[in-house]
């Protein structure tokens, strides 16, 4: 190993970049505060990226701060997974030991597929959560480390980024929110251009607001005048500056090379390309250093000293001289932990190595190939088998490279680090002619996916195929995200068993393209799972046949509910256990276990859900365990349990919490959200439901947690939230997704919104749609609050002129829908009652007895605000038919009480103005002889003036502006005037809405309310 060797100074004055500097420090002093500090440093080659940088690490050492330091590494098409990563980490781990590995406590294995010193890689599980796993516990592993220190990290030249580590940049600058962690990543902004990988995450980093971006210019003259000055340790000559400045354009590093150019004697002169000026540094070294240069700069961003003494055939003191010439040029430096060399800037690397030719680098490649097959101590084992490949690859011995690709390709996966995975995998498909076939005979499959069959014979003795390729490729870009690619990659198999037939796989890659077709919106994936189900049928049981079976019920179970698909999740089950498949047999309970839930065989059902949720966690199938606690908890609320499956889904958020399966946590904290928003558990409700959108990493969970936001925002009466909230819904949702389960609740969403703004007519319109589209087996949990929001929006807009007409339809539409809906438990008989009486509301001819009934029937239940509701009907119904007023009164009280606490203000604004009309005290009744309270004007209590009040009378009877002009004789303008006060004052965002307020209010006399006619006998929908 080469001993320290005195180099020429390039600049010891920092010169310019002083906001810069100013910038980076900024974010240290707010990262001392717990802040988490996200920064991109961009600009060209040369520019002064790196300079700045080390001035920064230096200011944050002097801080006390913990500097790590790693970079992206140029190393092929396909890169090094989460390089810099692993780099900085292992500087991290090697300061910190004891606190890295406490940080880390519990999830080593999982850790070690970033930083290999913490244990060994495991092979599995691997699904398409298993990135964001990844990523979701090294953010949290670095908020740790950074709770009591400050850790400051540098990832350098992104530009050169795997995409595993552009993913994981992203992930930690959106979702770290503490700890004393600075976060800075470099990349040179002229090597991005409009298709470079690296230009989608700058687009995306650039709309978080948590993210400093800072652009480095070129110098100007002054400043490349001082930077001249520092190098040459004196004034320089003004005709020396102007001819600097001028070949370099500013450009720093050029500045440098000009000057170590003119210093050791090469002459080049200023018509030569500034890459020929690189060049020309290079060819004044002796022969030797020369060649070790060459060898160094086709050996990627660093060569460890060990691979350059066996690949550069020199002795030892040879070699350490020709080393001494090259550092000493200031071409190459020593790594900073002393273990090998690179160059001191790309650019010159970039420079020697376009130098070399065709046949040169080949050989250089099977040079390092050859001496890390001699000897695999040579680097560090996980950098082995890729740069292996690497070599191999670019040695263009296809013999060689296939395999080494193929090895490459498993040790990517088992980092989870999909996208290389693939990106190998397609090299290896490109090398797969060329290689000899004797090479192809002899491979085997390394790695089965899923249940995709590895042949039809003995796979220890049958080679790999082309199709295998195909198959794991599929599976790659499906849990690497690229699903386009991975359609693309079906097809092409398709077509090749076209020509050799076999139906297992081909019913393989049909299911695999219904997952990715659904995924990506093209269709709901039957047309593609019903190839595949043709081409299973009548043969043999195997994991293949049992697999298409399960997704064929669990597709019809939410797509298409009906007894058949109850038929094929027991014949999956029967499958899967007759060819020992157990984690598909598991699944297929499930699925079986929920589909006799919902068609009545309740107890049955939950039973065979619960064996497989204690089944699948002694198994340690997190996955499937996740599953049969989303689907139990879901059934418990559907049978009006919502205790019990709150409780379900807390023990199911800590199980799979610690398995970080971030999709199936995001669907428990929906399904928590329901049910405790059923419960009046309103605050926990919605910070359940915002954690499904901080968790979800997929659309449709993030669509279930918008979702519960959006009821809360309606029952609070905010319409604009709910607006907001829906239609983030319907974008997770998407167009194509048709699964009832999703779209009946944003049908009864829709329904609440257009009756709170008033407009009746679309809420007639968003019923019919929902009604004709249909309200399939097990879904009545769906159905009954969206017809009830419906007839509720019918009886509060009885008085209103738009809603006469149309009204008996719509009435008559909303019984026929309600008499094809089941009521198997309490909750949805009590739905069925109060959709009862809030349809003769609706006629006019509801009565004491029949919100009695209702009551009653709400009354075992735990749903507070259904509850509430209801005593306000019934205390509404008893002032009207002249009952007894201190039961009313006490009504109101308890739906009040109620109302309040839950903060539901359309609730609360409609009983304090029934007990402002009925005289009614809201508190406490008054003692004895105290005299009772003036009456107050439900009008006056909204803060409207007199003449305010006669306007939205005539808001309320559907009167434009000219024509209130004309009634109160004001002019439009004026009438506008106050129309904008009124809506402004009642909080509402339309006429329609504040119209609707009025009628529902009761705000103005029976001229514009009739009363009801006389009480009828109540009767059934």
């Amino acid at each position: 190993m080469l001993d320290a060797v005195e180099t020429r100074s390039v600049s010891p004055v920092f010169v310019g970049r002083a906001d810069e500097l100013a910038a980076l420090v900024d974010a240290l002093t707010r990262a001392a505060g717990h802040e988490p500090q996200a920064l991109l440093i961009g600009g060209e080659a040369g520019v002064g990226k790196t300079r700045l940088t080390e001035e920064f690490l230096d200011a944050a050492a002097r801080r006390g701060a913990v500097v790590a330091v790693g970079g992206c590494v140029e190393i092929g098409a396909e890169g090094l997974p989460f390089a810099p990563f692993s780099t900085a980490l292992r500087s991290l781990h090697r300061r910190l030991p004891d606190e890295l590995t406490a940080a880390a406590a519990g999830q080593e294995d999982e850790l070690a597929r970033i930083l290999p010193e913490l244990g060994d890689t495991p092979r599995g599980p691997h699904d398409e959560e298993s990135t964001a796993r990844l990523f979701e516990l090294t953010a949290r592993m670095l908020e740790r480390l950074a709770a009591d220190r400050t850790i400051v990290l540098v990832l350098e030249d992104l530009h050169w980024a795997d995409t595993s580590t552009r993913h994981l940049l992203a992930y930690l600058f959106r979702t770290l929110v503490s700890g004393r962690l600075v976060v800075v990543a470099t990349y040179r902004a002229d090597d991005v251009h409009r298709r470079h990988p690296l230009r989608p995450l700058l687009a995306e980093l650039d709309r978080l607001r948590t993210v400093q971006r800072i652009e480095l210019s070129r110098f100007n003259r002054a400043e490349v005048r001082r930077q001249l000055a520092g190098i040459l340790a004196a004034e320089p000559d003004e005709s020396f500056v102007d001819s600097v400045f001028e070949r370099s354009d500013g450009n720093a590093f050029f500045v440098e090379e000009l000057v170590a150019c003119r210093a050791s004697g090469c002459h080049a002169g200023l018509t030569e390309s500034l890459r020929d000026l690189l060049l020309v540094r290079v060819e004044v070294l002796p022969d030797a250093a020369q060649r070790v240069v060459r060898i160094v700069a086709e050996g990627g961003s660093t060569v460890e000293y060990p691979l350059l003494r066996a690949v550069a055939g020199l002795t030892e003191d040879e070699l350490i001289e020709a080393l001494r010439a090259a550092v000493g040029a200031n071409i190459l430096l020593a790594t900073p932990d002393g273990d090998g060399y690179r160059f001191r800037h790309s650019l010159v690397r970039e420079a020697v190595s376009d130098d070399l030719l065709p046949g040169e680098r080949a050989r250089v490649n099977r040079r390092y190939a050859e001496a890390m097959e001699a000897d695999d101590s040579l680097v560090r084992a996980e950098e082995r088998v890729i740069r292996m490949a690497t070599y191999w690859y670019h040695a263009n011995d296809p013999a060689k490279a296939l395999p080494a690709v193929l090895a490459a390709s498993v040790a990517a996966r088992r980092r989870h680090a999909y996208s290389e995975q693939l990106r190998l995998l397609e090299r290896a498909l490109d090398l797969w002619e060329s290689a000899p076939a004797e090479v192809r005979d002899a491979l085997r499959p390394v790695d089965y996916t899923d249940v995709y069959p590895p042949c039809g014979c003995d796979p220890a003795t049958t080679a790999l195929a082309r199709l295998d390729l195909l198959a794991e490729a599929t599976v790659a870009a499906r849990f690497g995200g690229e699903r386009e690619r991975a359609l693309k990659i079906t097809k092409m198999a398709l077509r090749l068993l076209e020509e050799d037939q076999d139906p297992l796989r081909a019913a393989w890659f049909w299911a695999e393209r219904s997952s990715l077709v659904a995924g990506l919106g093209r269709g709901d994936g039957w047309e593609e799972l019903a190839k595949a189900q043709d081409l299973v049928q009548g043969l043999p049981p195997s994991h293949v046949h049992a697999q298409v079976l399960v997704r064929a019920a669990g597709w019809g179970m939410l797509h298409n509910p009906g007894p058949g698909n109850l038929e094929a999740a027991e014949r999956a089950v029967e499958y899967a256990h007759m060819v020992g498949a157990e984690e598909i047999e598991l699944n297929a309970r499930i699925t079986m276990g929920s589909l006799l839930a919902d068609s009545g065989e309740r107890e049955r059902g939950l039973a065979v859900m619960a064996e497989v949720k204690e089944r699948a966690t002694a198994s340690g199938y997190f996955m499937l365990a996740g599953r049969a606690h989303i689907n139990l908890s879901s059934q418990l609320e559907s049978l009006g349990r919502s205790a019990e499956a709150v409780e379900l889904a807390q023990q199911g958020v800590e199980l799979v919490g610690k398995a970080r399966l971030l999709d199936i946590q995001a669907w428990m904290f929906g399904n928590m959200a329901e049910s405790l928003y059923s419960l009046g558990r309103w605050d926990e409700a919605a910070e359940a439901a915002r954690r499904t959108l901080r968790v979800g990493q997929s659309a449709a969970p993030r669509g279930s947690g918008a979702a519960r936001l959006a009821y809360l925002a309606l029952a609070r009466g905010e319409l604009s939230e709910t607006a907001t909230q829906l239609a983030a819904a319907h974008a997770h949702f998407g167009t194509h997704d048709t699964q009832p389960q999703h779209r009946i609740p944003l049908y009864r969403l829709a329904v609440g919104l257009a009756a709170g703004e008033g407009r009746i007519a679309d809420v007639r319109a968003e019923v019919a749609e929902a009604i004709a589209a249909g309200f399939p087996l097990g879904h009545h949990r769906y159905a009954w609050p969206l017809l009830l929001a419906a007839a509720t929006a019918e009886a509060d807009a009885r008085g209103l002129p738009a809603a006469d007409a149309g009204r008996a339809a719509a009435v008559d539409a909303l019984r026929a829908a309600a008499r094809n809906l089941a009521t198997p438990v309490p909750v949805w008989a009590a739905h069925a009652e109060y959709l009862r009486a809030e349809l003769r509301r609706a006629e006019g001819e509801d009565t004491v007895r029949d919100w009695t009934s209702v009551v009653q029937a709400v009354s075992p239940l735990d749903r507070p605000y259904l509850l509430a509701r209801a005593h306000h009907r019934l205390a509404e119904a008893r002032l009207a038919a002249g009952c007894d007023r201190e039961r009313a009164a006490a009504l109101v009280r308890d739906a009040y009480a109620t109302a309040e606490r839950l903060g539901a203000r359309r609730l609360s604004e409609c009983l304090v103005l029934l007990a402002q009309r009925a005289r009614l005290p809201l508190t406490a009744p008054r003692p004895a002889g105290q005299p009772a309270a003036p009456e107050a004007d439900p009008v006056e209590t909204l803060g409207l003036t007199s003449r305010e009040r006669d306007v939205l009378r005539l808001v309320a009877t559907g009167s434009t502006n000219r024509q209130i002009a004309e009634e109160l004789f004001i002019s439009p303008k004026t009438a506008s005037v106050h129309v904008s006060n009124i809506l402004a004052k009642l909080g509402v965002s339309g006429r329609g809405e504040a119209a609707a307020l009025a009628h529902r209010l009761r705000l103005f006399g029976p001229a514009l309310h009739p009363a009801p006619p006389a009480p009828a006998v109540p009767g059934r929908p």
